[in-house]
């Protein structure tokens, strides 16, 4: 029984040895990430709250996506925007620079409808610009459905 635990035991070292020895330290001189090898990325983000930093985070997220080397010109994005979120696409609020700048780069800006009826706001105090979804928490289930990545900052 001991001649058997003897060899179990030097099994199981010789395999945690072979194991170890394919694991190699990575040199962080050699890495830059992982590289972009398909045609196409698609990401929604999701901005639900009115905290001016959030909203501003949010959008220099999706800039800092957009300008990345590895994904540009590959990166399919939208925005949508429900609950709180809808500060950033009233006409009276200070981000129409920076939605157009996102809208520019082929972005899509989605409000949810659902958010307008409960608030009680009128399409009228929105940037003209943007689109609208019937329901935030529904484009974003299908989005993901459709494999979209999630991006909640």
């Amino acid at each position: 029984m001991k001649k058997i635990a003897s060899i179990l035991f030097a099994v199981s070292l010789l395999l945690s040895v072979c194991v170890h020895a394919q694991i190699k330290a990575v040199n962080p001189a050699e890495f830059h990430g992982a590289v972009a090898d398909k045609k196409l990325y698609k990401v929604v983000y999701q901005l639900n709250s009115d905290d001016d930093k959030v909203i501003k985070a949010t959008m220099k997220n999706m800039m800092n996506a957009l300008e990345d080397p590895r994904l540009k010109g590959k990166l399919e994005a939208e925005l949508v925007v429900h609950g709180g979120g809808v500060a950033v696409f009233k006409k009276d609020g200070p981000y129409e620079a920076q939605l157009k700048a996102l809208q520019a780069k082929g972005v899509i800006l989605a409000e949810c409808e659902n958010t307008l009826r409960e608030r009680r706001i009128s399409k009228d105090e929105l940037f003209d610009f943007i689109s609208f979804v019937p329901s935030g928490n529904g484009e974003l289930i299908i989005r993901q459905q459709q494999g979209w990545a999630m991006v909640h900052p």
